[in-house]
């Protein structure tokens, strides 16, 4: 069911780890981002459009992650955009014989038989640096980073004052490195950094988990972020409900242990001898 957040600006949350699915209206059909998860809700959300009178016009993913590039053939054909970042991750990975089989390994065992493939991760990948996705709606700016993952972008819906964070800013999930870059802190720290110079235009964020929150939440929930992600860069541990014994998802605890000690191989590692 899609939940209205903004004049065209419409929400859809999967049973998985309240994932979000967002629909910005436009003159000639709608923008859809990181449409998800299963068969069954990805067909709720196309019928839902068929019962508003509007086509898909476009696309859009967020970032590489499988549960951010999922598709159907209810949508249409219309194009599917992504940074080039994202799409050449994408690329290699679906240049792989085995990629189906590297994918499924990470599928919740609860809905893996109900996650369509056949159309994953088929994005075209934005000229490196473009600001601005290609369609007859209202201005969508890109904020492309590199934090959580490779091409990275989070969309500000200017004329709607809402923020697309993709898998950032959620009041249920705790920071997730990129753990494969350079500088994941680093890489973090920036892309809230980024956010904080479009705060007085947001009115809305849409977390790619979690609940939806106004201005004052996005807010809260970058300084909420960056003291986690500090306290992973100094060695102490975070004051973060989302990770404590009563938080909203038993497991991220062990999420969190699992990086706290992937942060401190590399420091070992990078320590010079």
């Amino acid at each position: 069911m899609l939940k209205q957040i903004a004049e065209g600006v419409l929400v859809h949350e999967s049973e998985f780890i309240q994932s979000n699915s967002v629909i910005v209206e436009g003159a000639e059909g709608v923008l859809v981002v990181d449409p998800g998860i299963t068969s069954g809700e990805l067909a709720t959300i196309a019928a839902d459009l068929r019962d508003l009178g509007t086509p898909v016009a476009a696309g859009f993913s967020t970032h590489p992650d499988w549960d951010h590039v999922l598709w159907v053939d209810a949508f249409g054909g219309a194009p599917r955009y992504g940074t080039a970042g994202c799409a050449a991750a994408l690329e290699q990975l679906l240049a792989q014989d085995d990629w189906k089989e590297q994918v499924a390994e990470g599928l919740p065992p609860e809905y893996a038989e109900d996650i369509p493939m056949h159309l994953l991760g088929l994005v075209t990948g934005l000229p490196a640096g473009a600001t601005r996705i290609p369609w007859g709606g209202p201005e969508v700016r890109i904020l492309e980073h590199r934090a959580h993952a490779p091409g990275h972008a989070a969309l500000l819906v200017e004329e709607r004052s809402v923020l697309v964070a993709g898998d950032m800013l959620s009041d249920i999930l705790m920071p997730f490195l990129d753990l494969q870059a350079a500088d994941p802190i680093g890489d973090y720290l920036a892309a809230l950094r980024r956010f904080e110079t479009v705060a007085d235009d947001v009115d809305a964020v849409v977390p790619g988990h979690g609940s939806v929150g106004g201005a004052e939440e996005f807010r809260a929930r970058i300084e909420l972020d960056r003291a986690y992600v500090e306290a992973l860069r100094d060695g102490a541990q975070p004051d973060d409900p989302r990770i404590a014994p009563t938080g909203p998802l038993y497991w991220l605890a062990d999420v969190h242990e699992w990086q706290v000690e992937r942060i401190n191989e590399r420091r070992q590692t990078e320590t010079p001898r």
